[in-house]
């Protein structure tokens, strides 16, 4: 039995995307998902099943259709998934914007000038947004999967058996492999008044169609900073809340006090271990009652945006008639190679891993594509995952942290570069932040880097790159980059290794001289 669910083309979307509101949804798989798109007549068996339209659902399944194998992918709302529609490309969308108008705001600095009165105008920031996600998206449509040969289902489903899955009122789709990439959704923290009062998440808050006066963000990780910075510079009076004592707290305390220097400066009223302990509602405005540990504040706001992190959609997919293990907070088992305890079924992406990055994604989906189909061995611990907030300045991060080199014994040294010392920051205004760089004390080997810089999610691939491919800082060192860049602060940690290094040797071939 068909649906009569529809699904418009890339090019209406794009089209559509000129004359709808800002705050629509105009990415492939909305509203308007329901305009053109049949479900397919299933095929007897696939080789591969995709539970999830995410970006670990995408890649596996282009990747595993491009080898020949028989693909399903099933979609219960929005192709694309959080990255598209409510995380990274959105909210990357805005900062960019938003960094702009602080651009401007500081023209002096440059030697411009610009009006002392600058206007927001947020209905065209909110409409770009909406373009960005529209033009990003045609590469996900149920049209360019299906033509690459992928049978593309919408609607809610749920594990029958430990090889198939019901579809509404569709027959069963049977498999011989699958993939669980069910996405996470937002947590939202049990505080008295936060239901009545309604609230701002990810998946909402890119539907506004105008700038909140004053904004409260729950929560202090990398998107609750990232929103919080750019609706700030946005014209909204934020106040940000953190339960902890910095934001990050997974980052080096310096990074995370840079942070918390550079949201003040912009004008983030900070609230660090401080709760939400209670929300009222009076007309369209919200109290919120904020409590530390030698302090009670009361602060009134428009609008409230939850930050406190995501948690697994592992609910509702009978993952018990599958066999497949599950933790409702830490979500699906697996093991090393992505295979949870159904050795016919695999997990990647948000729904299983504890890092929720779209890039972590896409390399987990290739290991499941390589060892769910062509008996791979890949292990999820072998890849050189970095990562990055986009607050201003940014902060990425790859491999070790001292604190872990510390815990499993492992001797370290850390090299670091200001970004005050070098000098196409200084030419560009943008000094704060530095690189460190984390090797195994006695020899060059790189165990993990943080760089703080308003590119740092730029800057940080060349370690990772040379992490992976097991480059040490003695060639790092040797490797020329254009001058002037910030990237150089990269060659100048290595050489400033080297330089180190070549002293002691220098020192001891001459004490050896003398001796002799």
């Amino acid at each position: 039995m068909e649906t009569d669910t529809l699904y418009p083309s890339a090019h209406e979307v794009a089209n559509l995307a000129e004359h709808t509101d800002p705050g629509r949804n105009l990415t492939p798989g909305g509203d308007l998902q329901t305009r053109a798109w049949k479900n397919p007549r299933p095929a007897s068996k696939y080789d591969l099943l995709v539970l999830g339209g995410g970006y670990a659902g995408i890649l596996t399944a282009l990747e595993a259709a491009r080898a020949g194998a028989k693909i399903a992918l099933v979609e219960r709302n929005q192709l694309g998934g959080v990255c598209l529609n409510a995380g990274c490309i959105s909210s990357k969308a805005m900062i960019r914007t938003s960094r702009l108008y602080a651009d401007m705001r500081n023209a002096g600095s440059y030697g411009a000038r610009v009006p002392a009165d600058i206007h927001v105008d947020f209905a065209a920031v909110m409409e770009r947004i909406g373009r960005v996600r529209a033009r990003v998206g045609r590469r996900s449509s149920a049209e360019e999967l299906s033509a690459s040969g992928i049978d593309v289902f919408f609607g809610e489903a749920h594990f029958t058996g430990p090889d198939a899955i019901a579809l509404g009122g569709e027959e069963a789709l049977r498999f011989t492999r699958a993939l669980i990439a069910a996405g996470a959704r937002p947590i939202i923290p049990q505080i008295p008044g936060l239901e009545e009062a309604s609230y701002l998440t990810n998946e909402t808050v890119f539907e506004l169609k105008e700038c909140p006066p004053r904004l409260l963000v729950i929560g202090g990780g990398p998107f609750g900073c990232e929103l919080a910075q750019a609706f700030c510079r946005l014209g909204s009076q934020v106040s940000i809340v953190q339960d902890e004592p910095l934001f990050l707290s997974q980052e080096e305390r310096d990074a995370a006090q840079i942070l918390s220097e550079s949201l003040a400066r912009d004008g983030v009223d900070i609230h660090l271990n401080t709760l939400v302990a209670r929300v009222q509602t009076r007309g369209a405005e919200k109290i919120v009652d904020l409590v530390s540990d030698d302090n009670h504040v009361t602060v009134t706001v428009d609008a409230i945006l939850v930050a406190s992190g995501r948690a697994p959609n592992v609910q509702g997919l009978n993952l018990e008639a599958a066999g497949v293990k599950y933790d409702a907070v830490a979500g699906i088992g697996i093991n090393d190679f992505l295979r949870t305890s159904n050795s016919r079924i695999y997990a990647a992406g948000d729904v299983c891993l504890e890092h929720k990055f779209a890039h972590i994604e896409g390399a987990s989906a290739h290991i499941v594509t390589q060892n769910a189909l062509f008996h791979g061995r890949q292990r999820l611990s072998t890849l050189t995952i970095p990562w990055c907030t986009y607050t201003d300045p940014e902060i990425a991060h790859v491999g070790m942290y001292v604190r872990e080199a510390r815990e499993k014994n492992i001797p370290i040294k850390t090299i670091t570069v200001l970004m005050h010392d070098v000098d196409r920051a200084i030419a560009d205004g943008e000094e704060e932040g530095f690189v460190k760089i984390h090797i195994k004390e006695g020899t060059d080997r790189i165990l993990g880097a943080t760089v703080v810089a308003r590119h740092a999610g730029e800057m940080i691939s060349d370690v990772s790159l040379a992490m992976a491919a097991g480059i040490g800082l003695r060639v790092l060192a040797r490797v020329d980059h254009p001058y002037p860049t910030q990237a150089a602060a990269i060659k100048m940690a290595a050489i400033t290794f080297s330089r180190t290094q070549s002293a002691g040797f220098r020192r001891w071939r001459w004490s050896r001289l003398l001796g002799w």
